[in-house]
């Protein structure tokens, strides 16, 4: 293998593992809801919160980020359409992790006021943008 391919199986490697973060951590959320603030269960989801942020989730991003800017630069992609308009939808999958990362923060200070339904509503913006980032690497329309 090459130096793209290493690259690239990386970038893969670094992304599926972001994102399985981005898709769990909303899902703890909901059933942090449901806990008594204080309680062992409470305390229990701040820890898994906080452990799948900041050890899997935000090492991840930097990876995905690092790796696949990497492998942009490789193929040329940076004057391509369809790499700048996945590059707009990896910078908002960006700004939901951030926003994610506040959410660990209240949750941490007992001080969430989102019901259970928003973090299930929210637990659908990254599969939304993980659906058409893909769709654009793969199919590369314009």
């Amino acid at each position: 293998m090459g130096v793209y391919e290493w690259v690239k199986s990386l970038h893969i490697i670094s992304v599926i593992a972001w994102m399985a973060g981005m898709l769990y951590l909303p899902r703890l959320f909901v059933y942090h809801c449901d806990a008594a603030a204080g309680s062992d269960k409470s305390e229990t989801f701040k820890v898994m919160e906080r452990r799948l942020l900041k050890a899997i989730m935000t090492p991840a991003m930097i990876a995905s980020w690092v790796f696949g800017l990497w492998a942009a630069y490789e193929i040329g992609a940076f004057s391509q359409g369809w790499f700048h308009a996945k590059l707009a939808l990896v910078l908002i999958m960006s700004g939901a992790h951030g926003y994610l990362a506040g959410c660990v923060k209240r949750f941490a200070k007992d001080a969430n006021t989102k019901p259970a339904r928003f973090y299930r509503i929210l637990n659908e913006v990254p599969t939304v943008l993980m659906i058409v980032i893909v769709i654009l690497v793969v199919g590369k329309p314009f």
